[in-house]
Formats: structure tokens, C-alpha cells, sequence
């Protein structure tokens, strides 16, 4: 391996969430010393999904199949969505195991200061869906100004329609201390409060 391969595997290791030139030179150094066991594993991993990883065509997933396994699951409950803003949040979601319907990948929030309006994110196609027998949509975005407005936009533009709309409940989280919290937290959860049970 030329220096400069190792270099140019530094700068690709380095542009990685999370990874600082540090970290990929740590890292790169450690694929390199587990060459056999680790790195060209690796190198086959990335380019067959590099090959076979598509989108999905109904709900934004990524997958090896179109339609992705959610979406063809016959066992899901095809009459509730959960929007999401990005694939990572679905995949928590799925994680949790606590959402058992189909959802939709939006592709990112409505962002004046960014220029993304509702042209540049996957908006359209789900009021197509809505009218395919879609009783609820659960707005799963993100607490931040972007993602509340893009909530606002999705419900506006499905105010039409007879599909009832739900947000996430924002809040305490299970196991937070009050006095650790900000103020947008402790106001959103005064708001969602509920009967005790």
C-alpha cells in the first residue's frame, strides 16, 4: 500500500460522522495491521452494498429489495404511517420494536436558511399513499423549529383528506431529572401532559 493509498484512506476514514483525522488515522492504521481479518472483509462489504443497497420506491427505505421489507410485510398495519425525517430514525424506531405500521422517509425538514423547500423533500408521494386507505399519520419529527414546521406543512397539506394526524409526544424523557433539563423540554412536557393512571 503506497503512502499515498494510506493517506487517501485517512481523508474517506475521516469524512465519516464522528470520525476527526485522529480517529481515521487510528482507524486506518488498525484496518491495516487486520488487512486479512478485517479490511478486505470490509472493502467486500461496502462495495456489494454499494451494489445491491437501493431506495425504497413506496416508503423511502433503504434496502436490497423494492419494495423494502417493511413495506412488504404482510404482518405491518398498512392503514397507519409514521413520518420520519431521515432512514437513521426509522431504524430507531424499528429498534425500539414499539411502531408496527408503515412508515415514510421524508428525506430531511422544510429549511428556509438551507433553501430546502417541500419540492426537494419526498412530500408528494405520501399523500398518495394517505389515499390508499391510510386511517392515521404519526408526525415522528424531530423537536427542533425545522422539523415542527415541516410537521405543520405535512398536516396542512393532508388537512383535506380523512386521515387522522398524531405527533410524538415530546418531553421528560423515562429516567430524566428535571433539574437536567432545558426549558423547551420542560415546556413541551407541561403542554403534553396527561391524566394520571
Amino acid at each position: 500500500m503506497a503512502q499515498n493509498d494510506i493517506e487517501r484512506l485517512i481523508q474517506l476514514l475521516a469524512r465519516l460522522p464522528g470520525m476527526g483525522p485522529r480517529s481515521a488515522r487510528r482507524g486506518a492504521l488498525h484496518l491495516i495491521k487486520k488487512r486479512e481479518s478485517l479490511m478486505l472483509p470490509l472493502a467486500a462489504a461496502i462495495q456489494r452494498a454499494a451494489d445491491n443497497i437501493r431506495t425504497c420506491s413506496s416508503c423511502g427505505n433503504l434496502d436490497v429489495s423494492d419494495p423494502c421489507g417493511i413495506c412488504a410485510d404482510p404482518k405491518r398495519d398498512a392503514s397507519v404511517i409514521c413520518v420520519v425525517e431521515d432512514v437513521g430514525d426509522l431504524w430507531a424506531l424499528e429498534r425500539s420494536g414499539a411502531f408496527k405500521g408503515l412508515y415514510h422517509v421524508v428525506g430531511g425538514t422544510l429549511s428556509a436558511l438551507d433553501g430546502r423547500g417541500p419540492d426537494q423533500l419526498n412530500i408528494g408521494s405520501l399523500r398518495g399513499r394517505v389515499a390508499d386507505g391510510v386511517q392515521e399519520i404519526i408526525l415522528a419529527l424531530g423537536a427542533t423549529v425545522d422539523g415542527q414546521t415541516t410537521g405543520h406543512y405535512i398536516a396542512e397539506s393532508l388537512a383535506g383528506s380523512s386521515v387522522s394526524i398524531s405527533r410524538l409526544a415530546h418531553g421528560v424523557p423515562v429516567g430524566g431529572e428535571l433539574d437536567y433539563l432545558d426549558d423547551g423540554t420542560l415546556t413541551a412536557a407541561m403542554q403534553a401532559r396527561r391524566p394520571a393512571e
